[in-house]
């Protein structure tokens, strides 16, 4: 009788042990997640502020000049910047594991790709730009409006090249966990907009163009900031390499991730948009709009968490695949989900909890406070997709299947959600209501489909993926 209960002793003080090492590896995983993830959710939240305040400053010019550099910011997004984020999107693949398998040199010759390539593709998209009151016009749009959103678009055109010479040197950083850089520059940049963008709209005479032209010198501050970083700190003494031949001969390699990688966030990005536009065609379009903007300008600003946390996530998953820990990897999933579902209780219920007065935020008028009111639930299911689908797409970015991930998109928001939404929207006449529920359920899908992709993930193939990945390319 001893024997056996000193073996079922020692078992249960193996157990216990396991136990507190699992619990103390999710603390620090937990740790390091929290550590990147703060930082960089004030780093995209402070970009976005970037746009909010330069609106805010236009909106007192008047209703033509709001309008049209809404039209001309909504455009640029779809055409430019979401494409270009899209494309730089593939450097957390890149970079991160050979940042986790030690391959430093690779970082800055990835990194000098990127530019490359985001700079040739930025020159056709600046000429739509330099077009785009005349496209605007043939499309039917009021001419004033295009006209006046057709000179927005091109004051940005600085802003173009900025952003697709800033982004790599962004995704250089992050995958380094180099995170202090990025969120001093971004305070910075958004501390200078707001008395630059001030200043050129109201005394200098150049009016709604000037929120513009301060967006264009102030991402290049950012772009310039970040790159003497690069170049002087000892921080990246390792991982920056001068330019070489090198950097031009993988381009393909490159454009193997970034084009999937734009495809699916600008997939999801179009949808939204597309949502806006259809809000127009319904009866008392003004309503609808109005109110669906609110919703999709809330829900923006709360999506800045979950994209943070994504981002943090795929940082340690690309790392930990290139050193060829897949376990580390998985907790490092697993522990992302865990703080992404936490957030997702905590924000929509305080959401929730405030349904009567947010849309009084963005409006006096009772007719769209209680519209907006209605529409809230709907929006903290969004927030809870939202996310979740933030750190399951920045799995998908960690491990580098962005192909699989756009596919997803396509499925859940172009097969699904946009048809859905139509159909309730203007078939069954729920209207704006209708639109967000179908837009919803893309989401729904999407997460979904996400989380199929990511529980059947066997890490072990993903490690020996991303050494093949690092080291088949001389470069």
């Amino acid at each position: 009788m001893e024997e056996p209960l000193v073996v079922v002793l020692e078992e249960r003080e193996s157990d216990s042990r396991r136990e507190r090492v699992w619990i103390m590896e999710v603390k620090e995983e937990g740790g390091r997640l929290g550590y990147m993830a703060g930082p960089m959710v004030a780093v995209t939240l402070s970009q976005y502020l970037l746009q909010v305040i330069s609106s805010m400053m236009v909106g007192h010019l008047g209703e033509l000049s709001l309008s049209s550099s809404a039209i001309a910011t909504s455009l640029t997004g779809v055409t430019g910047f979401s494409l270009l984020l899209g494309m730089a999107s593939g450097l957390e693949t890149l970079c991160g594991q050979a940042y986790g398998a030690k391959q430093y040199q690779k970082l800055g010759i990835h990194m000098y790709r990127a530019i490359f390539s985001l700079v040739l593709v930025s020159l056709p998209i600046s000429l739509v730009w330099a077009y785009m009151g005349n496209i605007l016009s043939f499309l039917g749009q009021e001419p004033e409006i295009s006209r006046a959103a057709g000179r927005y678009a091109l004051w940005m055109i600085p802003a173009l090249f900025a952003y697709a010479t800033a982004q790599p040197l962004m995704k250089f950083l992050q995958s380094q966990s180099l995170i202090l850089p990025m969120l001093l520059s971004s305070f910075l940049t958004l501390a200078l907009h707001i008395p630059l963008c001030w200043y050129l709209v109201f005394k200098t005479g150049l009016g709604y163009v000037g929120a513009a032209l301060s967006m264009s010198i102030l991402y290049w501050v950012n772009a310039i900031i970040l790159g003497l970083y690069i170049r002087y700190s000892e921080s990246c003494k390792a991982t920056r390499s001068p330019i070489s031949k090198k950097a031009f001969r993988g381009i393909n390699e490159f454009l193997r991730l970034a084009l999937p990688s734009a495809v699916m966030i600008c997939l999801e990005w179009w949808s939204f948009e597309l949502l806006i536009l259809l809000s127009g065609l319904l009866p008392n379009p003004k309503l609808e709009t109005s109110v669906l903007s609110i919703c999709l300008t809330s829900i923006s600003c709360l999506y800045t968490i979950p994209l943070g946390l994504g981002a943090a996530v795929s940082t340690r998953v690309s790392n930990e695949l290139g050193a060829g820990n897949p376990q580390r990897a998985r907790l490092a999933v697993r522990v992302g989900l865990f703080i992404a579902a936490t957030e997702a209780i905590t924000v929509s219920t305080t959401l929730f909890v405030l349904r009567q007065v947010v849309g009084y935020a963005y409006s006096n008028e009772k007719e769209v406070t209680d519209y907006v009111m209605e529409m809230v639930p709907l929006v903290c299911v969004s927030v809870v997709m939202d996310s979740l689908q933030g750190v399951l797409s920045g799995v998908a970015r960690g491990c580098g299947w962005q192909h699989l991930g756009a596919y997803v998109n396509l499925g859940a928001f172009y097969l699904f959600g946009i048809p859905v939404a139509v159909v309730l929207g203007f078939l069954l006449e729920i209207r704006g209501k209708g639109l967000w529920i179908g837009i919803l359920g893309g989401s729904m899908v999407q997460t979904f489909l996400l989380f199929i992709i990511t529980g059947c993930t066997n890490w072990q193939q993903q490690a020996n993926m991303a050494k093949e990945r690092t080291f088949e390319f001389a470069g």
